[in-house]
């Protein structure tokens, strides 16, 4: 992975961090992006120190905000030469309804639209980079999951549950309608369940404590590292050069959800998204 740029989201901690580190141990330049400067920076030191490695870069965005996205998407551009993989790994659970920065349920707009703009913006970049690829880290939560068009924002009434399982399908639904639309281009779109983890993702944001269900399921849960092997191998191996439009499950292609394969339910999403990111 020498000479390969990445960019990991979510890399300040848990799978994102993990990802950062074994591809930095591969020889690859790591951009990680984080909301969080200061824990950001402490995460990067430990990546380098991990990997040996300087090539580690730290980078300010926060997937909430519209905004904070397109300024850092302008900024990286300017900032590097290229980009070879674009990991989306970013994912947040939460028990209450909350908003963003841009009024949407919290979920939806992190784990989904904050990563299908960061995508849109870096496409062209992408594809002047090729071969390149994307990976969206997914869930296996998504086979619950459906995309709810009529109430896609969860005013009406809100599940906890409903609403990650919907951000978690909607991130297949975007990356089978990407590789489609990317095919032709050199740039592949993947993504992946990376195993029940444990990791921060599921925490009050007001208290930082973790959610009850995160300390009874613990001991049934694998670690950082090991959530990190399929997006490593989607990132790194050449056994998947070229492959496009998959779901994997501890590095093997497997079947998602029926929901996820409604090719009329995906370009609806598509320009629903493009719609509410103002595209």
């Amino acid at each position: 992975m020498e000479s390969k740029i990445i960019l990991i989201t979510g890399a300040n901690s848990g799978i994102g961090k993990a990802t950062a580190t074994a591809l930095s141990e591969m020889g690859a330049h790591v951009v990680m992006l984080s909301r969080n400067l200061e824990k950001g920076e402490r995460a990067r030191q430990e990546v380098i120190r991990s990997s040996k490695n300087h090539q580690v870069d730290l980078m300010e965005c926060d997937l909430a905000s519209m905004s904070s996205i397109r300024s850092f998407a302008s900024a990286f551009i300017e900032k590097y030469p290229r980009l070879d993989v674009l990991i989306n790994n970013a994912g947040i659970f939460t028990d209450k309804r909350m908003v963003t920065k841009d009024g949407f349920e919290y979920q939806i707009g992190v784990n989904h639209l904050g990563h299908f703009l960061l995508t849109r913006l870096l496409l062209d970049f992408l594809k002047k980079s090729s071969p390149s690829r994307i990976i969206n880290v997914s869930s296996g939560a998504h086979f619950g999951g459906d995309i709810d068009f009529e109430d896609f924002q969860m005013e009406k009434r809100y599940s906890s549950w409903k609403a990650y399982s919907q951000s978690k399908l909607a991130n297949i639904l975007f990356t089978y309608e990407l590789a489609h639309r990317l095919a032709g281009t050199g740039v592949t779109g993947n993504c992946l369940h990376p195993g029940f983890v444990n990791t921060r993702f599921a925490f009050d944001r007001t208290t930082e404590k973790p959610h009850p269900m995160m300390l009874l399921a613990k001991p049934f849960t694998i670690s950082p590292a090991a959530g990190a092997e399929t997006s490593v191998y989607l990132a790194a191996s050449p056994e998947v050069e070229g492959v496009t439009g998959k779901y994997f499950v501890k590095r093997k292609e497997k079947a998602s959800s029926r929901a996820s394969y409604d090719l009329i339910k995906a370009e609806k999403l598509w320009n629903l998204s493009m719609m509410l990111c103002g595209m």
